[in-house]
């Protein structure tokens, strides 16, 4: 099968891309470098070209200042469902947030942002599958929630159900090459608040800075809107499981991949 990877180097589509080479399939990794710009349109229907299934792991960013996150991500995910109508791709798999429809997110503009790249997937006529994933344990390690600095780390209040990104980029392909589309909801196997998350990792890589905990953006993201809803397919590692692989692995946290 051929699949494209779109955002095939960040932190999710990476794994995607080298989970399904591994699968044997015949992998095509769309980036910026390879001329393909998700705002702009800009080489998707050539890359698409041959493709049997597109897994979207992308987030993308705006070229500039005179354009929006929020402008950037609706414009990424209607040109992408365009695209791979025209190149004839049977199928696009897209990664999602999950909770992202609750009405407690209708002022974080990120998550409306993500609403309509779903609905631009869907209206498409595609075959479509929406992966809808809980934060990913690596977002304790370097994200908008988490600042570290050299005396300090300072961590918004979320309280969240952590998954492995390895574990959702297995779901995304697994999704990707299965006979029928459909939709899924994962999440990982334990409830913690991300201050905590970051103390631990931070503990357990010897790491002596303090964390200092501040209040999230919205106060849904710190009451419980973000669990596992009913019906999530709950996968591990668990909290331990996962800190203790990453300090084996001898991860930075804060650092770029």
């Amino acid at each position: 099968m051929r699949i494209a990877v779109v955002g095939g180097t960040g932190t999710a589509g990476a794994r995607v891309a080298a989970l399904a080479d591994e699968q044997g399939h015949d992998v095509v990794v769309l980036t910026r470098s390879a001329g393909v710009n998700l705002v702009t349109g800009e080489g998707l229907v050539d890359a698409l070209d041959g493709v049997d299934v597109a897994i979207d792991a992308s987030s993308p960013a705006p070229p500039d200042e005179s354009m929006s996150r929020f402008d950037a991500v609706v414009r990424s995910g209607r040109n992408l469902a365009d695209a791979s109508v025209e190149a004839e791709v049977r199928r696009l798999v897209l990664l999602s947030i999950a909770n992202i429809e609750k009405p407690e997110f209708d002022a974080f503009s990120y998550y409306v942002a993500k609403r309509d790249q779903e609905d631009a997937a869907r209206d498409s006529g595609l075959e479509v599958s929406v992966v809808r994933s809980a934060q990913w344990f690596e977002f304790a390690e370097r994200s908008s929630a988490v600042d570290y600095a050299e005396d300090r780390v300072t961590v918004q209040d979320w309280y969240v159900q952590p998954i492995a990104v390895a574990s959702v980029a297995e779901v995304l392909v697994r999704e990707a090459t299965r006979r029928k589309a459909r939709d899924a909801t994962v999440a990982g196997p334990e409830a913690v608040r991300l201050p905590e998350l970051v103390r631990r990792l931070l503990r357990a890589q010897h790491d002596p800075r303090p964390v200092v905990t501040v209040d999230a953006p919205l106060p849904a993201f710190a009451s419980g809107a973000l669990l596992a809803p009913a019906g999530a397919e709950i996968l591990g590692p668990g909290v331990g499981a996962w800190i203790a692989d990453r300090t084996r692995a001898g991860a930075q946290p804060g650092a770029a991949e």
